[in-house]
């Protein structure tokens, strides 16, 4: 599934750096972004599942309970060995309520295959959010991280993310909070390439609030 080199990959971060040239300090410590170059570890189900059981929760305690539900359903996060569990069972693996509707709700239309939930990397961007955004406990974000992350896709610009808007002030030293209208047309120069652009914005985040980090400027 991956679509680009490390030379493409290099290429994309020194048009973003021409573009705009105050990300040239982000780019230069975080190297090439790996988005697009890399096949995926997981499968495309255990991927969105583990987005839905991690959600407003610490890294620990997400891992705890996505492990938990794996052995539950067999080893691992499958449709198959989810949809045969009770919601007693998901919840006795500390899954919420909401947590255990979405992730047998997304179980049961992976197996009676309402979503192509293995050929999901052959379709658009829009068909993508056409089958997932109606799941229960499946929206925007989970979609743009699953398109990011999942199947590499290089041009999604996820201005709701927080993150994402944080590295951004930081990278223009904006003294006030930008809304995501006007982050979402400031991204467009960056087409098509704007996932690659989030991702120095995750790094500038880190970059900026990394004291001993020596930034030029």
């Amino acid at each position: 599934m991956p679509t680009l080199s490390i030379a493409e990959s290099k290429k994309i971060a020194a048009r973003i750096r021409r573009i705009e040239p105050k990300f040239g300090d982000v780019i230069r410590h975080s190297g090439p972004c790996p988005i697009g170059t890399k096949k995926p570890k997981r499968s495309n189900f255990e991927s969105l599942a583990s987005s839905i059981l991690s959600q407003q929760l610490s890294t620990k305690a997400a891992a705890t309970i996505i492990g938990r539900v794996e052995e539950l359903s067999g080893g691992s996060l499958n449709a198959a060995g989810i949809s045969r569990l009770t919601h007693r069972q998901l919840r006795s693996a500390g899954c919420s309520g909401a947590k255990t509707r979405a992730i047998s709700e997304l179980a049961e239309a992976a197996e009676d295959k309402t979503i192509p939930i293995n050929s999901l990397h052959k379709l658009s961007d829009e068909e993508i959010y056409d089958y997932l955004l109606p799941l229960f406990g499946i929206g925007q974000w989970t979609v743009e991280m699953f398109l990011i992350f999942q199947l590499g896709r290089v041009d999604v610009w996820p201005v709701g993310d927080l993150g994402v808007r944080r590295g951004w002030e930081k990278v223009h030293r904006l003294r006030n909070e930008i809304e995501p209208e006007r982050l979402h047309r400031a991204g467009e120069r960056f087409a098509p390439y704007r996932s690659h652009l989030a991702w120095y914005c995750w790094r500038a985040l880190e970059f900026y609030s990394t004291p001993s980090i020596k930034k030029k400027r």
